[in-house]
């Protein structure tokens, strides 16, 4: 049984990751699809591995207002999942499914964080239920949290729960388009022992993650 690091993983089986990626948020996409009745097209995710100081400068600065979905994972897997949208995507969004057109800014009502909930909890689903299905875990997600804020004080709950034993992660960097260009971000936050098992899933062999 190999004795790895997370980075090294990560480096060897970057192609898997990446197609996982691509799967995810493919299916991600059609749902988002289906939910607005709208045709959405995406662009190749961009997969990184990133560590946790480093992720609000790749989403374009931690004082930046943004919407993030969160939700805890758990079942043959534990870890949490993040999906997060610049303001003015999310408005985009929210305005498409409210029929309001016409709305502007970053004060979103009760009813559209709501509406915003379920856009994620539509999108995460997807990526989960792939991931699921490519590894034939079980993967039950908890009711998603919705937070609008700066991008820091979103990130900082994964980074408080899981900061003690991890401080990289999987980021997902996914362009929809529709008549606008919608960037949105999936942060994948596995634990230590789920990332070998996501692996090991996928015929990567068995390996131990120092």
């Amino acid at each position: 049984m190999a004795n790895l690091s997370l980075e090294q993983l990560t480096e060897q089986y970057a192609d898997l990751l990446k197609e996982l990626g691509n799967i995810g948020a493919g299916n991600a996409t059609s749902a988002l699809s289906q939910m607005l009745d709208l045709k959405l097209d995406m662009s190749v995710p961009e997969v990184r591995l990133l560590e946790f100081k480093n992720v609000g400068q790749a989403m374009g600065g931690a004082d930046q207002i943004m919407v993030g979905i969160y939700l805890m994972v758990e079942g043959d897997i534990d870890g949490s999942m993040m999906f997060l949208l610049s303001s003015p995507s999310a408005r985009h969004l929210v305005n498409i499914m409210m029929q309001t057109p016409d709305a502007t800014g970053e004060n979103f009502t009760e009813i559209e964080l709501s509406a915003l909930k379920e856009v994620g909890n539509i999108i995460t689903g997807a990526y989960l239920n792939s991931l699921s299905m490519m590894t034939n875990l079980a993967i039950v997600p908890s009711v998603p949290y919705v937070a609008v804020d700066m991008l820091g004080a979103i990130l900082s709950v994964p980074a408080i729960a899981f900061g003690t034993e991890a401080d990289q992660i999987l980021l997902i960097d996914t362009q929809f388009f529709s008549d606008v260009k919608l960037e949105g971000y999936f942060v994948m936050l596995p634990d230590m022992e789920s990332y070998s098992k996501i692996l090991s899933a996928l015929g990567m062999g068995d390996h131990t993650i120092s």
